[in-house]
């Protein structure tokens, strides 16, 4: 049907650290199985406890991941907390030409560069808590931040915060399971958005007009 321009659909999720933004994902792609596609960023930051390269990130060094961005192996790349991030191209287009539903699960700057690189087939969700003390709590119990980076971070989240404008959905995290089901139906959408098809094409396929 060349009246489609591409057969699956990307799904960006954003949102502050703590959010619960990558739960959500990997819970819902998990759910959907072979009918979606985990994108696994390249990064520069160390690993946490529990952590596997090619599960989590794909975990190099600087000098690496500086190499591969002059070779334009990445979608986009951005500098966070002084660690380097980066989304890969060549599997990301693989899944979509499977029809594969692709989740992102990238900051505000690396969507607006996916929206810039796929415009037609991106729908994006940030994903935030009810209000900035239950974001300090869920970071505060994962034990790993001090003082000086919790305060990075929450002056981070703000700045994340007034990137909503340019988001689809907006997705509060308060109830996991609620919010699971509110971003699998999100995601499934996606595969119909109008902007996929060339519509003059379809309705002349329609017709019966091939």
């Amino acid at each position: 049907m060349d009246y489609m321009k591409v057969k699956g659909s990307i799904v960006v999720v954003s949102g502050p650290s703590g959010s619960g933004k990558t739960s959500l994902a990997r819970e819902v792609c998990s759910e959907l199985g072979d009918k979606a596609y985990f994108s696994i960023s390249t990064t520069t930051r160390p690993k946490r406890e529990g952590e596997k390269d090619g599960v989590d990130y794909f975990f190099v060094s600087k000098d690496e991941f500086l190499e591969d961005v002059e070779k334009g192996y990445f979608i986009e790349w951005a500098e966070v907390h002084g660690n380097f991030y980066g989304t890969s191209k060549k599997e990301i287009n693989k899944a979509l030409d499977e029809g594969k539903i692709v989740f992102l699960d990238i900051d505000v700057q690396g969507h607006e560069a996916v929206r810039k690189a796929y415009p037609d087939i991106v729908t994006s969700v940030f994903v935030t808590t009810k209000n900035k003390e239950v974001l300090i709590q869920r970071l505060k119990k994962r034990g790993t931040e001090s003082e000086e980076s919790l305060k990075v971070r929450m002056i981070n989240a703000l700045h994340e915060m007034k990137k909503i404008p340019e988001y689809d959905y907006l997705l509060i995290n308060d109830d996991f399971n609620e919010a699971k089901e509110f971003l699998r139906a999100v995601a499934i959408a996606s595969l119909i958005k109008r902007s996929k098809y060339n519509i003059e094409k379809f309705i002349e396929f329609w017709k019966g007009n091939k």
